[in-house]
């Protein structure tokens, strides 16, 4: 189990950070880890699980809700 930063999601995914929010937002991706007041990180199996997600979903003619900026 590892712990990553919004800046390592944001290289794994090749998202934008409000695009992220956006989707933390809209429960399409998965929540962060609070670690105090002014830190947060996400568990990188998950995000790992929302991408294979994503790449199930790509020879589909709509993402389900996943906009793609």
């Amino acid at each position: 189990m590892r712990f990553i930063r919004m800046k390592q999601v944001m290289e794994m995914t090749s998202l934008s950070r409000s695009s992220i929010n956006r989707y933390i937002k809209e429960e399409r991706f998965p929540r962060c880890v609070p670690l105090g007041c002014r830190a947060a990180v996400w568990l990188e199996s998950e995000v790992q699980d929302w991408m294979r997600d994503v790449l199930g979903r790509r020879n589909e003619n709509v993402l389900y809700g996943y906009d793609m900026d």
